[in-house]
């Protein structure tokens, strides 16, 4: 935590003004709306790393179990199963997804580290001696948003350092305990970038076939973020490549201008829905930022508790945002939907592969591309959201399709 007599953080939730800093006055509401954003409040705590419950798995009893170890070995097939999904070729598909995301992590291990979870991506090539000049910050931003897509990213935003996203420490695989969650000097801006997951993947959760589209995304975005962070060492200035580790991505990801916060903990993004996996790049290279955005999500999940409904273990809260969630595993002092990871990675642990029903069932996973799609996408974030429900329950649109017709496509 920061030393109390340095300056504090506004307790609200940030907006990008130039002077980085927010007044509360400025917080968004709209319709009697007293959950806009996120708030934070007096209570608020840095997160832990030690305490997410992937770690938690590692090291704390209470939650550890043999299912949970199996969980990691993401290059050992689990067993295969009966049940339509979890076949020997589902969790080899599965499994190779994962493959660049894996060999990325690996290098470290034996030191504790775990590249892309735990620790930054090691550059391989150092920064240019020479320094480019900015003249404008508004171009260099959207001329990095441009490689960014170039180099695989689906969305990109850019919004400016904050450490209360930062992890209070590491956790250390090795001695499972704390390590200093150090970044380098100067370092002002971050680059957020999304990855979209497959679309028709994810309509098969939950299965292991599904668990492609989520080890997918970690790969790809493996290589667009050291690719990305090594362009911008080449003009002379510091990135660090990032992914689960370092910081909080959802914060992030929403003061860049991503998308709104969801009731399923996840970002909904206009362009892909909940489904998108979030990376970071940590710079000082000097960029015009983006705004944080608002399209009716938070007024639409007031009155949608589809993920709460469907959600196997009832992990996903009802009601309204709270500001504490129910085990070690939550931040503190954030008012926001929590969820209990608890229960949550005990479904997973068993089933043995990630769930994401809570994603597949959402009314805003859809395929955008349709005209009609974001027709209701635009008309939920409006007055008409509660009609739009509506049509979306009775139309089914989220089913689960069978794995197995997946798979049939292919041979097509």
């Amino acid at each position: 935590m920061p030393d109390s007599k340095e300056p504090q953080p506004p307790r609200n939730w940030p907006q990008n003004h130039p002077s980085g800093l927010d007044d509360v006055s400025r917080r968004y509401r709209r319709e009697g709306d007293k959950a806009a954003d996120f708030v934070v409040t007096e209570n608020f705590e840095q997160f832990n790393q030690i305490d997410d419950v992937f770690r938690r798995s590692q090291w704390d009893d209470s939650i550890r179990t043999e299912n949970s170890e199996q969980f990691y070995r993401s290059h050992v097939l689990p067993k295969p199963r009966k049940g339509d999904g979890f076949t020997q070729r589902d969790f080899a598909f599965r499994n190779a997804s994962w493959t660049l995301a894996n060999i990325f992590s690996d290098r470290g291990e034996e030191e504790g580290r775990r590249e892309g979870f735990l620790d930054p991506l090691d550059p391989y090539f150092p920064k240019a001696e020479q320094k480019i000049e900015v003249e404008d910050p508004t171009r260099i931003a959207r001329e990095i948003k441009n490689i960014c897509k170039f180099f695989g990213a689906h969305i990109v935003g850019i919004t400016n350092i904050d450490k209360r996203w930062h992890y209070q420490n590491r956790y250390d695989l090795k001695n499972q305990g704390d390590r200093p969650n150090d970044l380098p000097d100067g370092l002002t801006n971050v680059i957020v970038i999304g990855h979209a997951m497959d679309y028709d993947l994810v309509q098969t959760y939950p299965s292991a076939l599904a668990g492609a589209s989520c080890g997918s995304g970690y790969s790809h975005e493996a290589a667009s973020v050291v690719q990305i962070s090594q362009y911008i060492r080449n003009l002379g200035y510091e990135a660090v490549s990032s992914m689960n580790d370092t910081a909080l991505a959802v914060p992030y990801a929403i003061k860049a201008g991503l998308g709104e916060y969801g009731r399923n903990q996840l970002v909904i993004t206009p362009e892909f829905g909940p489904r998108v996996r979030f990376s970071k790049i940590f710079t000082d290279l000097p960029m015009a930022l983006d705004q944080p955005k608002k399209f009716g999500i938070t007024e639409f999940c007031n009155i949608c508790e589809r993920c709460a409904d469907a959600c196997p273990p009832k992990a996903i809260p009802r009601g309204q945002p709270t500001e504490f969630g129910p085990n070690k595993s939550s931040i503190r002092g954030v008012v926001k939907w929590t969820a209990d990871c608890e229960k949550c990675f005990g479904y997973w642990a068993r089933m043995g592969s990630d769930c994401a029903i809570c994603m597949r069932v959402c009314p805003f996973n859809k395929d955008f591309s349709k005209w009609y799609y974001r027709l209701a996408r635009n008309l939920a974030g409006t007055r008409l959201r509660k009609l739009i429900l509506v049509l979306d329950s009775r139309l089914k649109l989220n089913k689960r399709v069978k794995p197995s017709g997946w798979w049939g496509k292919q041979g097509d």
